[in-house]
């Protein structure tokens, strides 16, 4: 069988625009629940302001929390170098702490400055040098470019400019670029000719998807952006999330629909569809209300015998 990697985003992307306020042991639990489901990377926290996204304001007390656990990959957003510095700062003591960090590149310079104060060029520099900022203290790095579809203030981002960014992104030595559809506006052809594109211009670099189901072309554009290269899928267990500084993005593709395309196309993620669906009902009990994932409200389904 094929296989893909599933990079879980729930924990961070998911309930960072999320009414109700997990706590710092909710978001371990949900944390391990995708690990004992079979997740191996999994977005742990954002080390960003807690005034402007409050809903992280206690990453460092959650991943003090996490278990030492050497099959797992833990994720920290940051989008500048004091950021960084904190991720960096969970490791010291001989401490496990944060494994990677992530940060963002925005195609759309309306879009960077209300969502981290920064233009498109500032973002590129920044993340350049977080990048530098990690490897340098023992930590490996990866970059998203955001908004890479489409910018609700200033509408289409060409695909040219996704592949100039990713290019100079390259440069910088991360682990792998990310291509990010913010606001879910992006359709099929799109993903195909923009992840075809960044194969032929950074071969060397390994790409990731990252899908908001927005406009329900998601789950889709994971497909599609797979069959063009992608060797890494986003999702957010009960389709949580949305981004709070984009007008009406709602949640990411849910992996139990992303989990449940995968697995019935003859593709391996590793990933048990029970145990995540399981985990869904959990984070219903806390929201409050259904998960926006369809597979978690219909159920899954066997694999075809072939």
């Amino acid at each position: 069988m094929d296989t893909v990697e599933i990079v879980e985003v729930g924990a961070r992307d998911g309930l960072q625009n999320e009414a109700v306020h997990f706590s710092t042991e909710q978001k371990v639990s949900l944390i391990n629940q995708a690990v004992d489901a079979g997740i191996r990377r999994i977005e742990v926290a954002s080390f960003v302001h807690p005034k402007l996204v409050p809903q992280m304001a206690d990453a460092e007390a959650v991943v003090a929390d996490l278990p030492d656990n050497s099959t797992v990959e833990y994720i920290g957003l940051v989008l500048n170098k004091r950021g960084c510095m904190r991720a960096l700062a969970t490791r010291e003591g001989n401490k496990r702490g944060v494994d990677q960090v992530g940060c963002v590149a925005v195609a759309s310079d309306t879009f960077g400055e209300k969502n981290q104060g920064q233009t498109r060029d500032q973002s590129i520099a920044e993340s350049k040098a977080i990048i530098a900022l990690a490897n340098q203290g023992g930590m490996s790095a990866q970059v998203t470019i955001s908004a890479a579809f489409g910018c609700p203030f200033e509408g289409e981002v060409s695909q040219r400019t996704v592949v100039e960014m990713a290019s100079e992104l390259a440069e910088a030595g991360p682990v792998e670029i990310a291509i990010a559809d913010t606001i879910g506006v992006a359709v099929p052809t799109q993903v195909s000719a923009v992840f075809h594109a960044l194969r032929e211009q950074v071969p060397n670099v390994p790409l990731r998807a990252h899908f908001h189901n927005t406009r329900g072309t998601g789950i889709a554009n994971a497909w599609a952006a797979y069959k063009a290269g992608a060797t890494v899928l986003d999702s957010s267990v009960a389709g949580l999330g949305g981004c709070p500084f984009a007008p009406r993005a709602t949640g990411n593709i849910g992996t139990e629909d992303l989990l449940y395309m995968l697995s019935r196309s003859d593709v391996e993620t590793g990933i048990e569809l029970d145990k995540i669906l399981e985990l869904s009902s959990w984070i219903e009990a806390i929201i409050g209300r259904p998960a926006s994932s369809m597979v978690s409200q219909a159920g899954g389904f066997p694999v075809p015998s072939r």
